[in-house]
């Protein structure tokens, strides 16, 4: 196995018997700063990669399309993301693969919401269904903003081209043009959509789980070059991901833990998303991106392939590229 970066730590054994030592493999992990992500810091935090044998280093990104670029280049090993046309160019390139999924929507908990501007909402704005003739922000041209804003159209019986999408570049922009009215909606993760809610210059007009039922938000990805020269290394960063998944879920989730515990992992998860606010004004925003997170990193490959078929009749990725070269479906369950 090849090892970039090596940390040699000591295993004493008792009596007679020499000491033996281990390496860490070094890695790095892209990640946003979202509650979405929770399930990387919490790995990292109580030690499920450092017992994995993996020695992982944070990189922090403000949009998709460039943590797939940095998969793509190796400055980056897994990423946790929605799927972007950029991803799945890569994928037809054979640079990356998707290997699992991560935040998924399900009924019966908060999911994303579709939000409009004060002013547009005060001239008609009131539901999903008024969306034709509306601007719409995205990150980027390809984003899953962009895959939202079509498949509300698509539900609600209206052309796509009616529904104006602008693309903003990063999620602080777009939510800078709503709350100014330069864009009338965008749909984000409830512990965003939730928090701008309150604000006087927004209102909430739906839910995306009423348009895109279980759908596959985000998923987990690596380089092919990762499953196809060391899939042992994707095996276990999976396994040590899926452990902070599941204490995520037991604690903000599903709350089988209790409220010490629920109020510990909104600790833990403050040291990395909206760390510059004080905790009492963070945790109520952390709680309410409580969304489920698949279990064992398990991937909704009828969510995915309904995403990469979106992406083909809109002409943002080749027409030919396959959902057997975006997905490598051997390390995890899928359904």
């Amino acid at each position: 196995m090849k090892v970039r970066g090596i940390m040699m730590s000591a295993v004493i054994l008792s009596g007679p018997f020499a000491s033996s030592a281990w390496a860490a493999e070094k890695i790095t992990v892209g990640a946003l700063r979202f509650t979405s992500h929770a399930a990387n810091f919490v790995a990292y935090e109580k030690g499920y990669f450092a017992d994995a044998g993996l020695d992982v280093e944070f990189k922090f990104f403000q949009a998709a399309q460039p943590m797939a670029l940095a998969i793509a280049s190796g400055d980056v090993d897994f990423g946790l993301t929605a799927i972007s046309g950029g991803l799945i160019s890569l994928a037809d390139k054979g640079a990356v693969k998707v290997i699992g999924g991560a935040l998924q929507e399900e009924g019966g908990i908060d999911g994303q919401m579709i939000l409009a501007s004060k002013a547009a909402y005060d001239a008609g704005l009131k539901t999903p269904a008024d969306l034709k003739g509306h601007s719409f922000g995205v990150t980027t041209a390809g984003s899953s903003f962009h895959y939202m804003a079509h498949k509300i159209a698509d539900k609600e019986g209206f052309e796509r081209k009616d529904i104006k999408v602008r693309p903003l570049q990063k999620v602080g922009a777009v939510i800078g043009a709503l709350k100014s009215a330069q864009i009338d909606a965008w749909a984000i993760v409830p512990h965003i959509a939730k928090g701008l809610g309150k604000a006087p210059q927004v209102e909430v007009i739906g839910n995306v789980s009423d348009y895109i039922p279980n759908y596959q938000v985000t998923t987990v990805f690596t380089s092919t070059k990762n499953t196809t020269n060391n899939p042992e290394l994707v095996k276990t960063f999976l396994s040590a991901y899926s452990k902070g998944a599941a204490d995520f879920n037991a604690a903000l989730v599903d709350k089988t833990e209790g409220d010490a515990t629920a109020d510990d992992m909104v600790k833990l998860i403050h040291k990395y998303v909206y760390a510059d606010r004080p905790l009492e004004k963070a945790a109520p925003s952390i709680q309410n991106g409580a969304m489920r997170l698949n279990a064992g990193a398990a991937l909704n490959m009828a969510s995915v392939e309904d995403q990469l078929n979106w992406f083909k009749s809109e002409r943002l990725v080749p027409s030919g590229v396959t959902l057997d070269k975006l997905v490598d479906s051997r390390f995890v369950e899928t359904f």
